[in-house]
């Protein structure tokens, strides 16, 4: 009798080291158990534990748990970018914030990570024409985590939003990938037209806590918005702009400032 084939076990590194802190920290804090177990350990993968603690959070009186868990799982197993997505927002976490010291961390506490990653099941809906669905997917993440972004926002890979209160992105705005925001940033349009009235961000840009983006302008690659700063005019790459309103006060000061994190309008360390 011919020996019967295994499927082989998907190699997920991110999720191995998911499960690897959830281990510890139970080890560390018994009382932490039950919710750890419930939110990691008893899934198989990542995406299952997103969904689980998708529908943990924004459920209600209005839907449920389980209802919620059904519309992530849906999302998940029909877009796989989802699940690539919410790898690369856990690494953008860990690695630019000096407070997240596991990739656990962001997934059970962040709001910031689990805001986005409502986002994107919302973007979802959005995009399959179920529209009142995702706007309550969007009341219910500003309800709870004190943030809102439209779901017809589009939002690239590798997002890190650093403390993450009241942070406002708008229906025609655009964010590239591995883009940092700190709390209090607006993404907002200029008046009540009904058309394309949003920033653009570009891919490696910087924003700085309370900094404010108005109207359907372009913010360039690589590029540094000083905390604080109204931003009303195109930003080119690899520039800082401070100020209200902004205006270019020099060079980005180093290749990723998103990736570094440094606000100091002087440059980058080693510079």
């Amino acid at each position: 009798m011919a020996e019967r084939k295994t499927k082989p076990t998907p190699v997920d590194p991110v999720w191995d080291r998911i499960r690897d802190d959830a281990e510890t920290a139970v080890i560390a804090e018994p009382l932490i158990g039950g919710m750890v177990h419930s939110s990691v350990l008893h899934h198989q993968t990542l995406e299952q534990a997103l969904a689980y603690r998708f529908a943990q959070k924004l459920s209600s009186q209005d839907v449920s748990p389980q209802l919620m868990r059904e519309i992530a799982d849906a999302a998940y197993t029909d877009d796989k970018s989802l699940g690539r997505a919410a790898r690369a927002d856990l690494m953008a976490v860990y690695e630019r914030d000096p407070a997240c010291h596991s990739l656990l961390q962001p997934l059970l506490f962040f709001k910031g990570f689990q805001a986005v990653q409502a986002y994107r099941v919302g973007h979802w809906l959005w995009t399959h024409n179920r529209r009142d669905l995702a706007y309550l997917i969007q009341a219910r993440v500003s309800e709870v985590f004190g943030i809102d972004i439209h779901p017809a926002a589009r939002i690239g890979q590798g997002l890190m939003i650093d403390h993450a209160h009241s942070i406002v992105i708008g229906e025609t705005a655009v964010v590239g990938n591995n883009v940092s925001m700190l709390h209090s940033v607006t993404l907002g349009g200029t008046g009540k037209e009904d058309d394309d009235r949003h920033p653009k961000i570009g891919d490696g840009v910087l924003i700085g806590a309370g900094a404010k983006v108005l109207g359907n302008i372009r913010v360039g690659n690589c590029s540094r918005i000083a905390a604080g700063s109204v931003v009303l005019e195109e930003v080119p790459p690899c520039k800082t702009v401070a100020g209200v309103p902004a205006r270019i006060v020099g060079e980005a000061g180093c290749d990723q400032p998103a990736l570094s994190m440094d606000q100091i309008l002087n440059g980058c360390p080693g510079e």
